[in-house]
Protein backbone atom coordinates (compact mmCIF):
# COMPACT_ATOMS: atom_id res chain seq x y z
CA UNK A 1 0.00 0.00 0.00
CA UNK A 2 3.08 2.30 0.80
CA UNK A 3 4.76 1.64 -2.56
CA UNK A 4 1.20 2.98 -4.01
CA UNK A 5 0.90 6.11 -1.90
CA UNK A 6 4.68 7.45 -2.84
CA UNK A 7 3.87 7.79 -6.79
CA UNK A 8 1.05 10.07 -5.51
CA UNK A 9 3.32 12.36 -3.58
CA UNK A 10 5.76 12.65 -5.87
CA UNK A 11 3.85 13.53 -9.05
CA UNK A 12 2.21 15.94 -6.65
CA UNK A 13 5.29 17.90 -6.42
CA UNK A 14 5.98 17.43 -9.99
CA UNK A 15 6.32 20.84 -11.80
CA UNK A 16 7.68 22.81 -8.63
CA UNK A 17 10.67 24.67 -9.05
CA UNK A 18 13.08 27.13 -6.86
CA UNK A 19 12.89 24.94 -3.50
CA UNK A 20 9.11 25.79 -2.70
CA UNK A 21 8.36 21.76 -2.30
CA UNK A 22 4.69 23.54 -0.53
CA UNK A 23 3.69 25.39 -3.24
CA UNK A 24 1.55 23.35 -5.04
CA UNK A 25 -0.50 22.90 -1.53
CA UNK A 26 -0.51 26.34 -1.03
CA UNK A 27 -1.99 27.34 -4.02
CA UNK A 28 -4.47 24.57 -3.47
CA UNK A 29 -5.67 25.77 0.14
CA UNK A 30 -5.57 28.91 -0.43
CA UNK A 31 -8.45 28.50 -3.07
CA UNK A 32 -11.93 29.09 -1.73
CA UNK A 33 -13.15 27.06 -3.90
CA UNK A 34 -11.09 24.47 -2.93
CA UNK A 35 -11.51 25.00 0.98
CA UNK A 36 -15.52 25.01 0.21
CA UNK A 37 -15.24 21.77 -1.13
CA UNK A 38 -13.01 20.36 1.60
CA UNK A 39 -15.42 21.82 4.01
CA UNK A 40 -18.34 20.38 2.24
CA UNK A 41 -16.55 16.49 2.45
CA UNK A 42 -15.80 16.54 5.84
CA UNK A 43 -19.66 18.23 6.24
CA UNK A 44 -20.88 15.16 4.12
CA UNK A 45 -18.96 12.38 5.66
CA UNK A 46 -19.10 13.61 9.61
CA UNK A 47 -23.29 14.07 8.87
CA UNK A 48 -23.24 10.47 7.46
CA UNK A 49 -21.44 9.13 10.19
CA UNK A 50 -23.25 10.95 13.04
CA UNK A 51 -26.60 9.57 11.32
CA UNK A 52 -25.28 5.93 10.62
CA UNK A 53 -24.05 5.17 14.49
CA UNK A 54 -27.54 5.70 15.89
CA UNK A 55 -29.22 3.80 12.73
CA UNK A 56 -26.70 0.97 12.68
CA UNK A 57 -26.86 1.06 16.59
CA UNK A 58 -30.60 0.32 16.91
CA UNK A 59 -30.54 -2.22 14.31
CA UNK A 60 -27.51 -4.17 15.32
CA UNK A 61 -29.00 -4.51 19.01
CA UNK A 62 -32.25 -5.65 17.47
CA UNK A 63 -30.07 -8.29 15.41
CA UNK A 64 -27.85 -9.34 17.96
CA UNK A 65 -30.91 -9.77 20.52
CA UNK A 66 -33.71 -11.74 18.01
CA UNK A 67 -34.00 -15.80 18.05
CA UNK A 68 -31.81 -17.61 15.99
CA UNK A 69 -33.34 -17.73 12.95
CA UNK A 70 -35.00 -13.83 12.84
CA UNK A 71 -31.32 -13.23 13.47
CA UNK A 72 -29.88 -14.99 10.30
CA UNK A 73 -33.07 -13.38 8.28
CA UNK A 74 -31.86 -9.66 9.51
CA UNK A 75 -28.65 -10.05 9.09
CA UNK A 76 -29.26 -11.21 5.45
CA UNK A 77 -31.22 -8.24 4.86
CA UNK A 78 -28.67 -6.07 6.38
CA UNK A 79 -26.27 -7.40 4.23
CA UNK A 80 -28.39 -7.48 0.81
CA UNK A 81 -28.15 -3.61 -0.30
CA UNK A 82 -24.23 -4.36 -0.40
CA UNK A 83 -24.83 -6.82 -3.07
CA UNK A 84 -26.64 -4.52 -5.30
CA UNK A 85 -24.37 -1.93 -6.88
CA UNK A 86 -23.45 1.42 -5.78
CA UNK A 87 -25.11 3.04 -9.08
CA UNK A 88 -28.04 1.35 -8.92
CA UNK A 89 -29.06 2.34 -5.18
CA UNK A 90 -27.65 5.76 -6.65
CA UNK A 91 -29.96 5.73 -9.54
CA UNK A 92 -32.63 4.66 -7.42
CA UNK A 93 -32.68 7.62 -5.02
CA UNK A 94 -32.39 9.67 -8.02
CA UNK A 95 -36.26 7.95 -8.79
CA UNK A 96 -37.15 8.54 -5.26
CA UNK A 97 -35.97 12.84 -5.15
CA UNK A 98 -35.93 13.59 -8.09
CA UNK A 99 -38.28 16.64 -9.11
CA UNK A 100 -41.40 14.47 -10.20
CA UNK A 101 -39.83 11.66 -7.55
CA UNK A 102 -41.65 9.72 -5.36
CA UNK A 103 -41.38 11.59 -2.13
CA UNK A 104 -42.00 14.82 -3.76
CA UNK A 105 -45.54 13.00 -4.79
CA UNK A 106 -46.23 11.84 -1.30
CA UNK A 107 -45.50 15.32 0.15
CA UNK A 108 -47.74 16.89 -2.61
CA UNK A 109 -50.59 14.46 -1.70
CA UNK A 110 -50.42 14.69 2.15
CA UNK A 111 -50.58 18.75 1.27
CA UNK A 112 -46.98 19.03 3.08
CA UNK A 113 -45.64 20.77 -0.31
CA UNK A 114 -47.11 22.68 -2.37
CA UNK A 115 -44.74 22.62 -5.47
CA UNK A 116 -42.11 19.66 -5.91
CA UNK A 117 -39.22 20.76 -3.33
CA UNK A 118 -35.39 20.44 -4.62
CA UNK A 119 -34.05 17.67 -2.82
CA UNK A 120 -32.10 16.53 -5.43
CA UNK A 121 -28.06 17.83 -6.19
CA UNK A 122 -28.19 19.14 -2.95
CA UNK A 123 -26.05 17.76 0.42
CA UNK A 124 -29.50 16.24 2.17
CA UNK A 125 -29.60 13.85 -1.11
CA UNK A 126 -25.81 12.92 -0.83
CA UNK A 127 -26.11 12.11 2.65
CA UNK A 128 -29.38 10.09 2.44
CA UNK A 129 -27.58 8.08 -0.35
CA UNK A 130 -24.76 7.44 1.39
CA UNK A 131 -26.29 6.77 4.72
CA UNK A 132 -27.42 4.17 2.56
CA UNK A 133 -24.70 2.64 1.65
CA UNK A 134 -22.80 2.61 4.34
CA UNK A 135 -25.56 1.88 6.84
CA UNK A 136 -25.30 -1.90 6.59
CA UNK A 137 -21.37 -1.52 7.50
CA UNK A 138 -21.83 0.19 10.75
CA UNK A 139 -24.65 -2.79 11.25
CA UNK A 140 -21.94 -6.18 10.87
CA UNK A 141 -19.61 -3.84 12.54
CA UNK A 142 -21.58 -3.71 16.08
CA UNK A 143 -23.81 -7.26 15.86
CA UNK A 144 -20.83 -9.40 16.71
CA UNK A 145 -19.76 -7.03 19.76
CA UNK A 146 -23.87 -6.49 21.31
CA UNK A 147 -23.76 -10.47 20.55
CA UNK A 148 -20.96 -10.69 23.18
CA UNK A 149 -22.15 -8.82 25.79
CA UNK A 150 -24.51 -11.23 27.98
CA UNK A 151 -27.79 -10.06 29.13
CA UNK A 152 -26.59 -11.18 32.56
CA UNK A 153 -24.55 -8.04 32.88
CA UNK A 154 -27.67 -5.81 32.56
CA UNK A 155 -29.88 -7.60 34.65
CA UNK A 156 -27.49 -6.94 37.32
CA UNK A 157 -27.16 -3.89 36.95
CA UNK A 158 -31.27 -3.41 37.02
CA UNK A 159 -30.74 -5.75 40.00
CA UNK A 160 -28.31 -3.01 41.66
CA UNK A 161 -31.07 -0.22 40.64
CA UNK A 162 -29.94 1.02 37.64
CA UNK A 163 -33.03 1.95 35.52
CA UNK A 164 -33.10 0.67 31.50
CA UNK A 165 -31.04 4.09 30.74
CA UNK A 166 -28.65 4.13 33.25
CA UNK A 167 -27.63 0.44 32.53
CA UNK A 168 -27.49 1.17 28.81
CA UNK A 169 -25.12 3.57 29.52
CA UNK A 170 -22.82 2.13 32.33
CA UNK A 171 -22.73 -1.37 31.07
CA UNK A 172 -23.94 -1.68 27.42
CA UNK A 173 -22.68 1.79 25.62
CA UNK A 174 -19.08 0.97 27.18
CA UNK A 175 -18.96 -2.42 26.16
CA UNK A 176 -20.46 -1.58 22.69
CA UNK A 177 -17.33 1.31 22.22
CA UNK A 178 -14.85 -1.16 20.39
CA UNK A 179 -17.73 -1.95 17.30
CA UNK A 180 -18.39 1.85 17.45
CA UNK A 181 -15.22 3.30 16.73
CA UNK A 182 -14.87 0.02 13.99
CA UNK A 183 -17.93 1.04 12.40
CA UNK A 184 -17.28 4.97 12.55
CA UNK A 185 -13.95 4.52 10.40
CA UNK A 186 -15.60 2.33 8.11
CA UNK A 187 -17.88 4.93 7.37
CA UNK A 188 -16.23 7.69 7.81
CA UNK A 189 -13.56 6.53 5.36
CA UNK A 190 -16.16 5.33 2.70
CA UNK A 191 -18.24 8.45 2.86
CA UNK A 192 -14.91 10.86 2.53
CA UNK A 193 -13.73 9.08 -0.45
CA UNK A 194 -16.37 7.80 -2.38
CA UNK A 195 -17.39 9.23 -5.67
CA UNK A 196 -20.19 7.57 -7.86
CA UNK A 197 -22.80 8.28 -4.87
CA UNK A 198 -21.49 12.22 -4.49
CA UNK A 199 -21.46 12.09 -8.11
CA UNK A 200 -25.10 10.91 -9.16
CA UNK A 201 -27.02 12.38 -6.62
CA UNK A 202 -24.92 15.85 -5.88
CA UNK A 203 -24.23 16.40 -9.24
CA UNK A 204 -21.56 19.55 -10.21
CA UNK A 205 -23.82 21.61 -8.08
CA UNK A 206 -22.31 19.66 -4.66
CA UNK A 207 -18.15 18.88 -5.41
CA UNK A 208 -16.92 17.13 -2.94
CA UNK A 209 -12.96 15.78 -3.04
CA UNK A 210 -13.53 12.78 -4.49
CA UNK A 211 -15.48 14.35 -7.66
CA UNK A 212 -12.72 17.28 -8.00
CA UNK A 213 -9.99 14.42 -8.16
CA UNK A 214 -12.00 12.94 -10.83
CA UNK A 215 -12.32 16.24 -12.89
CA UNK A 216 -8.82 17.08 -12.82
CA UNK A 217 -7.41 13.64 -13.68
CA UNK A 218 -9.74 12.48 -16.41
CA UNK A 219 -11.45 16.03 -17.48
CA UNK A 220 -8.44 18.16 -17.18
CA UNK A 221 -5.76 16.28 -17.37
CA UNK A 222 -4.32 17.15 -14.66
CA UNK A 223 -2.20 15.42 -13.13
CA UNK A 224 -0.07 17.24 -10.32
CA UNK A 225 -3.25 18.47 -9.11
CA UNK A 226 -5.10 15.48 -8.96
CA UNK A 227 -2.07 14.24 -7.09
CA UNK A 228 -2.69 16.96 -4.90
CA UNK A 229 -6.11 16.44 -4.16
CA UNK A 230 -5.27 12.73 -3.24
CA UNK A 231 -2.71 13.56 -0.86
CA UNK A 232 -4.99 16.43 0.87
CA UNK A 233 -7.58 13.42 1.31
CA UNK A 234 -5.06 11.33 2.49
CA UNK A 235 -4.42 13.65 5.46
CA UNK A 236 -7.42 14.83 5.70
CA UNK A 237 -8.64 11.31 6.29
CA UNK A 238 -5.43 10.25 8.62
CA UNK A 239 -5.86 13.55 10.67
CA UNK A 240 -9.73 12.51 11.90
CA UNK A 241 -8.90 9.09 12.21
CA UNK A 242 -6.50 10.01 14.93
CA UNK A 243 -9.16 12.75 16.52
CA UNK A 244 -11.29 9.72 16.68
CA UNK A 245 -9.02 7.22 17.57
CA UNK A 246 -8.57 10.16 21.04
CA UNK A 247 -11.82 10.60 21.61
CA UNK A 248 -12.52 7.25 21.64
CA UNK A 249 -9.54 6.65 24.50
CA UNK A 250 -11.09 9.65 25.94
CA UNK A 251 -14.53 8.22 26.38
CA UNK A 252 -13.46 4.44 27.04
CA UNK A 253 -10.02 4.01 27.83
CA UNK A 254 -10.22 0.31 28.80
CA UNK A 255 -11.92 -0.24 25.36
CA UNK A 256 -9.75 2.09 23.12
Amino acid sequence: MGLLIVPVIGTSFATLAGGRALATYQRFLASGFNQGVILRTLRVALATTAISLPLGFVAAYVVARAPRLAKSLLVVAAVFPLLTSTVVRSFAWMVILGHDGVLNGVLERLGLAGEPVALLYTEFSVVVGLVYLFVPLMILSLVGVLEGIEADLVQAAASLGAGPAAAFRQVVLPLATPGLIVGAVLVFTGSFTAFATPQLLGGDRQIVLATLLYQKAMVGFDWVGASTVAVVMMLITLAVLLAMNQLARRANPAAA
